[in-house]
C-alpha cells in the first residue's frame, strides 16, 4: 500500500499470494512429509513478495509519484512466526544440507507442533517466585518463540547448533532490505517474553528448562531491543535497485499485522477492543496500567501505542473456521446454486443464514476447530458442534460455526471487564468485517457492544506505512509520532453496528450453554478432545 500523508488515502496498492502459501503437509519439491500440528513457510517468499509488490506500485504511479516523494517503509507480520539463520541472515532451509530438515524452515504463528514444551515451559515457570507468567494471561502458548526454539533443541539439535540466530519473521525481512539486523519491541514483548524494564527472564530460568538453553538469549537472540516507531535503518542499494525506491529510504523496524492495525483503526485511547478479523483474530485494547487478566496473550509497555500498556487476546480460527466448512461441508446443490446466481458460496450461506432467527438452527457449536488462544491457552483443543439432526441444513451450521465465535470473542471480553480493563465499544477490521454484514451483526448482538468497521480494508498495510512515516520523520514530510499520523490517517466507516435487544435475548441464553460446555470441555472436566487429538497422534 502507497498512502497519500496528506489525505490518507491509498495512492497505489498490489497483492502477491506467496509462492508456497503454508506448508503443512510435505516440504516442497522435497517429498519430506510434515507431521501433525506442524505450519512451515518460505522465506523467501517473504522475499518475492515484497520486491514484487513494492516495484508493482512504483511502475502503478511512475510520472504521478517519484521515488524521492515515498520517503518511509514499514512492514508488519504474523507472529510468532521464527526462523533459524546464519550469522549473515541466510536461512538454514536455503543451505541445501540442511533444506531436507523441517526444522531448517520458518515456523507459522499457527504452528502448534511444541504443545508439549509449552506444557513444560508453564509447568516450570509457575513453581518460580517472580513468574512471568501472570503477564501472559498464565500461559505461555505453544505458537510463542521459546516453544519452538526448544522443540528445535529437542528434535533436531544439528539445526539448533547451525544457526547462529533464531529471529521473528517481521525482523528478518527488515534484516533483508536494510542489512541490517534489528529486534522489534512488539513481538520481543508479546511473544518472547521480555519485559521493557526487566529485559528476559533470568538465565536460570533457561537453564531449568535445558541446561543446553542457559544462554540461549545471548547465543541466538539478542538484548538490544528497538521500539516501535524508531528507524531500523535505510533502503540498501540492492533493494532499491530491485524496487524502483530511492536507496537511503527510511525503514520502520518491524511489527506485528494486529497490532500495528490499532492506530489505523483510531484505537489510540483505552476503552475500545480493536478486532483484526481474518484467518484467526486477534485482540488489542490500551490501559493505563500493566492489570493481570487470565488468558490474555500478554500485556507490553509501549506494545502498541506509545505510553500505553497494550493487551492482546485471540482467537486461534475464525476465517479458517469458516474456510474449512465451505471447503469439506457444503454439498454440490448449493455450489451450482451459488454459481447459478453469479456470488460466492460464502455470499450464498449468508444469505440463507441471514433468514435465521438466533436459536432457530437448534445448534451450538465450540469454535476451536484450530485450538484455544484465548482465554484457554490451549492448541489441544479441538471443534465441537451440537444439536445435529436429519434435518440440519449447511447454512445452520455455517451460522452456528459463526455464533461460536462470537460467543468466544464475548469470553475475552467478560475476562478483561472483570479484571480492571474496561471495553465500551468495539472496532473491527480485516477482510471479514468488510464482507459479512450478518457476521458482524451476530457479534454486536452477542457481545452487546456498538462495533465501528475500520474504513481501510488492508488496516495493517495502512497502519504499517504510517510507521513508515514516523520512522521518516516531520522533516522529511513524515510524522513525529504514531498520535500524529493517526489523526490524519486513520479513518472509520460512518455509522455503528448496534446490537439488536431481541436478539440479544436469545443470545444470553445460548451463549450460558456455550459457557457450560466451554467450561466443561476446556478447563479439564472433560479431557476426550485432547485423547482424541492424542489417538489421533499415533
Amino acid at each position: 500500500m502507497l498512502v497519500d500523508l496528506s489525505t490518507g488515502e491509498v495512492a497505489a496498492s498490489a497483492v502477491k499470494s506467496y509462492t508456497h502459501g503454508v506448508i503443512e503437509e510435505e516440504l516442497p519439491g522435497l517429498g519430506v512429509r510434515l507431521e501433525k500440528d506442524w505450519a512451515l513457510q518460505d522465506p523467501n517468499d517473504y522475499v518475492e513478495a515484497f520486491i514484487e509488490t513494492v516495484s508493482t506500485v512504483v511502475k502503478e504511479v511512475e510520472g504521478q509519484i517519484a521515488p524521492e516523494q515515498i520517503i518511509g517503509v514499514g512492514i508488519d507480520f504474523t507472529a510468532c512466526t521464527v526462523l533459524p539463520v546464519k550469522q549473515d541472515g541466510t536461512p538454514l532451509c536455503n543451505i541445501p544440507q540442511w533444506r531436507p530438515n523441517p526444522h531448517s524452515w520458518v515456523k507459522l504463528w499457527k504452528h502448534h507442533a511444541a504443545q508439549d514444551e509449552a506444557n513444560r515451559l508453564n509447568e516450570i515457570a509457575a513453581n518460580m517466585e517472580d513468574s512471568f507468567l501472570s503477564r501472559y494471561g498464565g500461559k505461555i502458548s505453544s505458537e510463542w518463540l521459546f516453544p519452538k526454539i526448544w522443540q528445535i533443541l529437542n528434535e533436531a539439535p544439528e539445526i539448533y547448533d547451525e544457526m547462529d540466530r533464531f529471529i521473528e519473521a517481521a525482523d528478518w525481512i527488515i534484516w533483508q532490505i536494510t542489512g541490517k539486523e534489528t529486534r522489534n519491541s512488539c513481538t520481543a514483548g508479546y511473544k518472547a517474553i521480555w519485559h521493557k524494564q526487566k529485559g528476559y527472564p533470568d538465565p536460570s530460568f533457561f537453564k531449568a528448562l535445558d541446561p543446553r538453553l542457559e544462554h540461549v538469549v545471548e547465543e541466538k537472540l539478542s538484548r538490544e531491543i528497538m521500539p516501535i516507531g524508531s528507524r531500523a535503518g535505510d533502503l540498501t542499494e540492492e533493494m532499491a535497485a530491485k524496487t524502483g525506491l530511492r536507496a537511503g529510504t527510511a525503514v520502520a523496524v518491524g511489527n506485528v499485522d494486529a497490532h500495528v492495525s490499532a492506530p489505523a483503526a483510531a484505537v489510540t485511547t483505552p476503552g475500545t477492543m480493536l478486532m483484526i478479523m481474518g484467518t484467526s483474530t486477534c485482540d488489542i485494547l490500551l490501559g493505563t496500567e500493566e492489570k493481570i487478566v487470565p488468558g490474555m496473550c500478554g500485556v507490553v509497555e509501549d506494545g502498541v501505542i506509545p505510553g500505553f500498556f497494550g493487551y492482546e487476546a485471540g482467537q486461534s480460527g475464525v476465517g479458517d473456521v469458516f474456510a474449512w466448512y465451505v471447503e469439506h461441508g457444503i454439498p454440490e446443490t448449493y455450489q451450482a446454486e451459488a454459481r447459478e446466481q453469479g456470488i460466492s458460496i460464502h455470499q450464498l450461506l449468508e444469505e440463507k443464514a441471514a433468514l435465521l432467527k438466533p436459536g432457530q438452527s437448534g445448534l451450538l457449536a465450540l469454535d476451536w476447530l484450530n485450538g484455544n488462544r484465548s482465554v484457554l491457552v490451549d492448541a489441544d483443543l479441538t471443534g465441537m458442534l451440537i444439536g445435529l439432526t436429519l434435518d440440519t441444513k449447511p447454512e445452520e451450521i455455517y451460522r452456528a460455526l459463526i455464533e461460536a465465535t462470537a460467543f468466544g470473542k464475548r469470553v475475552i471480553i467478560e475476562m478483561f471487564t472483570e479484571h480492571g480493563v474496561p471495553i465500551e465499544r468495539l472496532v473491527a477490521c480485516g477482510g471479514l468485517p468488510h464482507k459479512n454484514k450478518m457476521l458482524m451483526q451476530i457479534y454486536a448482538d452477542v457481545c452487546g457492544r456498538e462495533i465501528s468497521i475500520a474504513a481501510h480494508l488492508q488496516t495493517p498495510a495502512i497502519g504499517s506505512a504510517m510507521f513508515g512515516a514516523v520512522a521518516a520523520g516531520k522533516d522529511a514530510g513524515g510524522f513525529g509520532n504514531i498520535l500524529e499520523a493517526a489523526e490524519k490517517i486513520a479513518k472509520l466507516q460512518e455509522g455503528t453496528i448496534v446490537p439488536i435487544p431481541e436478539n440479544q435475548v436469545i443470545y444470553d441464553q445460548l451463549y450460558r450453554e456455550y459457557k457450560r460446555l466451554h467450561d466443561y470441555f476446556g478447563r479439564g472436566e472433560n479431557d476426550v478432545m485432547k485423547v482424541l487429538k492424542q489417538l489421533k497422534r499415533m
